[in-house]
């Protein structure tokens, strides 16, 4: 049974996805402000965490950042009011693995919940290799000719999609589907801010670019 810790300050959401969720064939432990949330996600072992972004205490963010420091890579959704496209990039970029915006339908919330959890389940590979890139991702770093590269937890999971698909025509759709969980991802330009970020941080001074542009299609990680 999987076991999903909320973090919800407000009281009737709290219960509602309590009892939704037990129904669902979850177990569920809730937590109402980000302090008491941090210590319940450090010291029990969850399969997922849904965790509201406005919290008295710690917000959300906080405990996010709290939680990704201790190396805790269990998948955590984030909940919140806030349907700005910077919004979604603050939380994402904080460590978040999706994004549900309030109110939402509790069927969406299930079926994002089964993405992240089928995607927390153990990969057959756990080093990719392509273009003159190793990613490691049990220790999530990536390298290239030795030297490490830093990236955000979204340039990560961007580089790993694209890695998996190497040498294969990657389009904005897929991206926006399997990397955001939002297919209306692809119709705005956050995939291109994040492949241009990515480029500046993987290429090397001089050469032709790893990721490789296909006009009106999407992109190439080249092999």
């Amino acid at each position: 049974m999987p076991r999903v810790l909320v973090i919800e300050d407000e009281r009737k959401i709290r219960r509602g996805l309590e009892e939704g969720l037990s129904a669902a064939g979850f177990e569920v432990e809730a937590a109402a402000t980000g302090n008491e949330g941090m210590q319940l996600a450090r010291a029990g072992r969850f399969d997922v965490v849904l965790l509201d972004w406005m919290l008295p205490g710690m917000d959300g963010l906080e405990v996010l950042h709290v939680l990704r420091s201790a190396g805790q890579t269990v998948p955590v959704l984030i909940l919140t009011a806030r349907d700005a496209i910077d919004d979604r990039v603050l939380g994402l970029d904080a460590g978040a693995d999706d994004y549900l915006v309030k109110p939402f339908a509790f069927a969406e919330l299930l079926a994002r919940l089964r993405v992240l959890l089928r995607r927390g389940q153990p990969e057959r590979e756990t080093v990719l290799r392509a273009a003159g890139l190793e990613i490691d991702l049990l220790r999530r770093r990536v390298t290239r000719g030795g030297a490490e590269i830093a990236l955000a937890h979204k340039e990560f999971a961007l580089l790993e999609y694209l890695a998996r698909h190497k040498g294969q025509a990657v389009t904005r759709e897929m991206l926006g589907r399997d990397v955001w969980d939002d297919p209306s991802y692809a119709l705005t330009n956050v995939v291109e801010v994040y492949v241009n970020l990515l480029r500046k941080k993987i290429d090397s001074p001089g050469e032709r670019s790893l990721i490789t542009t296909l006009r009106g299609v999407g992109y190439r990680l080249e092999e």
